[in-house]
């Protein structure tokens, strides 16, 4: 259960929110007197704060034990559902080929690189192709696109749109009425009235944005990707107490990882990258170190190769180790036209 459903005062739940406490399990280890010096609040105060927690936390574990009793799944019915699972289309068949298919649902896949390399120019892709209709290999979804940067376009989203419009009508066989139809349905205009768009300026609201995601997303169906633009942000901005970031952190994969199993979409992280010292030499690495490299699903690192754009897949429990060449068009992302074939196993 989530801090938010507790009898608490307003302000209380948003100095827990603030503090990093986002679940009962966050609450689970921790003393009065700690609780009471992160949240700067009495002893008095902390000890109430923690017996009406373990009050409704008793009444969780009853309840969650007949849950999961009552969810017992064979891993022939898990293989099966693995198999019907969809992807989101890159926009380039190379990259997409690595991928399986493209980004996958039910999974968070973190997307990392340096600045200019495409990472928000994939996002934006990514927020209008998972709206391609069923009929066309898409999800027919919505996105919701949470900005911590500033980062995203408005018109860059219109153009993409476009594009993907133009790339259905060229790649598919209609007959007139259906031709008709379809044109009237796919319109720009449509594709940015299916991206919920959320502008993030501090690290408290980006943990409330992402507690709030799953009451948003039952009141708006067919949510099919959540992308944050980025991850890292406001967690590289003068974050001193870096016990509190890790536990902020950990909460927000957690929850983020149930919100992709539960309403079976794809949840997509933009990373930044940091200098990194190993035996006294330096090269870059993925932000927010170590322990957050295990809370993705999978991970891509996008490079450059000259003057060429690499996606690297880094980490998946599922995909091979392999990179593929892709471009940044007027269209959006596409395949490399000088070498669209070109795919390295790795």
């Amino acid at each position: 259960m989530e801090i938010t459903t507790l009898p608490l005062s307003p302000s209380v739940r948003a100095k827990l929110l603030s503090a990093g406490y986002t679940s009962f399990a966050s609450l689970s280890a921790v003393s009065s007197s700690h609780l009471a010096r992160d949240l700067s609040i009495s002893d008095e105060e902390a000890v109430a704060i923690l017996k009406v927690t373990s009050q409704y936390n008793t009444l969780d574990r009853i309840d969650g034990s007949h849950s999961i009793l009552a969810g017992a799944q064979t891993a022939w019915d898990k293989l099966h559902e693995e198999k019907n699972l969809r992807h989101i289309t890159t926009s380039c068949e190379d990259l997409d080929a690595i991928l399986g298919g493209g980004i996958n649902c039910r999974e968070i896949t973190e997307i990392g690189g340096v600045p200019g390399i495409g990472k928000t120019q994939l996002g934006i892709q990514l927020a209008v192709n998972v709206q391609i209709p069923n009929d066309f290999g898409g999800l027919g979804g919505k996105a919701i696109y949470i900005d911590t940067e500033g980062s995203f376009m408005v018109e860059r989203a219109f153009q993409i749109a476009e594009a993907c419009i133009q790339d259905t009508f060229d790649n598919f066989v209609f007959h007139k009425n259906d031709y008709e139809a379809c044109q009237e349905k796919m319109q720009p205009k449509a594709f940015l009235a299916n991206i919920f768009y959320f502008r993030i300026c501090s690290h408290t609201e980006q943990v409330a944005v992402i507690n709030y995601l799953d009451k948003f997303i039952t009141e708006h169906k067919d949510v099919k990707v959540v992308i944050i633009d980025s991850i890292t942000f406001h967690f590289r901005q003068e974050f001193d107490d870096l016990a509190l970031r890790t536990r902020l952190l950990g909460g927000m994969a957690l929850k983020l990882m149930k919100l992709a199993q539960k309403y079976w979409l794809a949840v997509v992280l933009l990373n930044q990258v940091t200098t990194k010292v190993t035996e006294g030499s330096f090269h870059l690495s993925l932000a927010l170190g170590e322990s957050w490299a295990h809370a993705c699903t999978n991970r891509i690192i996008l490079y450059w190769n000259g003057n060429e754009r690499y996606a690297h897949i880094d980490k998946s429990p599922s995909l091979r180790s392999a990179s593929s060449p892709f471009s940044v068009t007027s269209k959006g992302i596409r395949c490399l036209v000088s070498n669209c074939k070109r795919i390295k196993m790795m």
